[in-house]
């Protein structure tokens, strides 16, 4: 599996799913080897992973991540399964625990002990019965980890480790915590707009749901950062740690930052004042320049 350097990170629930298709295949065509896609309270991932598969050719399509509260551990590996069989090398399962707000109060589920939960569901993945073709390939699974134990965890048991919502220091805490061998793909929000109000202000409507959540929360407290950082929708020193702002040199330095951190691959969210637009003009800005 070929995820390239730098890959794409993408909210594409906001427009049909013919538009889906129609701008995975764009960014295909810009040459970007990976499409990282969410779920939350959007699209169910694995049948968006199928059809942005079929709209393709050969890019690889990550779930970043796919809740384990959303489904049984055997569904969520046949579900694994079938897509890994249909599109060999080219399916990634990305998938975490999500947060408490979202598992206890939207979904309905009792958040407790996540990284028990999520070691026990592993292993009833792994011991799961599938009577469908098999993929030619073992799958593959990334885990969603931003604290110690859920790296180690991902460390032993999957492939890597997907981080959302982290800054090159916690990139190096990871790889150090994964080791070498291990797949370490940091997403980092990206804006191509150089006037620092504007672009701020854009960051922070992105930040605004995030800084809420304990999970990116108590990570960001162990990166320096205080709780006077959270007030006012972030201060300045957290966004421009969180978002990386500015011309196309910014955002090459952070993505080597990553990488000089340790990171294998990093995946690009672009950032735009409207949330339900999709941002193309600076994919391919992007693009042109990182690829």
């Amino acid at each position: 599996m070929e995820l390239g350097k730098i890959g794409l990170w993408a909210f594409l629930d906001m427009v049909p799913s013919a538009q889906s298709q129609a701008a995975a295949r764009e960014i295909e065509d810009l040459g970007f080897a990976t499409l990282w896609i969410p779920e939350a309270i959007g699209r169910e991932v694995f049948t968006s992973s199928a059809l942005l598969l079929a709209g393709t050719e050969k890019l690889v399509v990550a779930t970043g991540i796919a809740n384990v509260w959303a489904r049984d551990a055997m569904a969520m590996a046949n579900a694994q399964r079938t897509l890994c069989e249909a599109y060999p090398e080219r399916f990634l399962l990305g998938m975490g625990v999500s947060h408490a707000p979202m598992v206890d109060t939207i979904r309905g589920h009792n958040y407790d002990k996540p990284l028990t939960y999520m070691r026990g569901y592993l292993d009833a993945m792994d011991k799961s019965i599938f009577a469908g073709a098999a993929p030619a390939t073992e799958p593959r699974r990334v885990l969603a980890a931003l604290h110690p134990k859920m790296l180690k965890l991902a460390s032993e048991r999957s492939w890597g480790s997907h981080p959302y919502f982290v800054t090159p220091e916690h990139t190096a805490r990871a790889r150090e915590a994964l080791g070498e061998g291990r797949l370490l793909a940091p997403e980092q929000a990206v804006l191509l707009e150089t006037d620092p109000t504007t672009a701020r202000s854009i960051a922070r409507q992105h930040m605004a749901i995030y800084i809420g959540l304990p999970n990116y929360r108590k990570n960001v407290l162990t990166l320096g950062f205080d709780e006077a950082d959270f007030e006012d929708g972030g201060s300045d020193r957290l966004v421009d740690a969180i978002v990386a702002w500015g011309d196309i040199d910014v955002i090459r330095e952070r993505v080597r930052a990553h990488q000089d951190a340790g990171a294998d691959h990093v995946c690009l969210q672009a950032l735009c004042a409207n949330m339900a637009e999709l941002p193309r003009e600076q994919w391919r800005e992007l693009a042109k320049a990182l690829l």
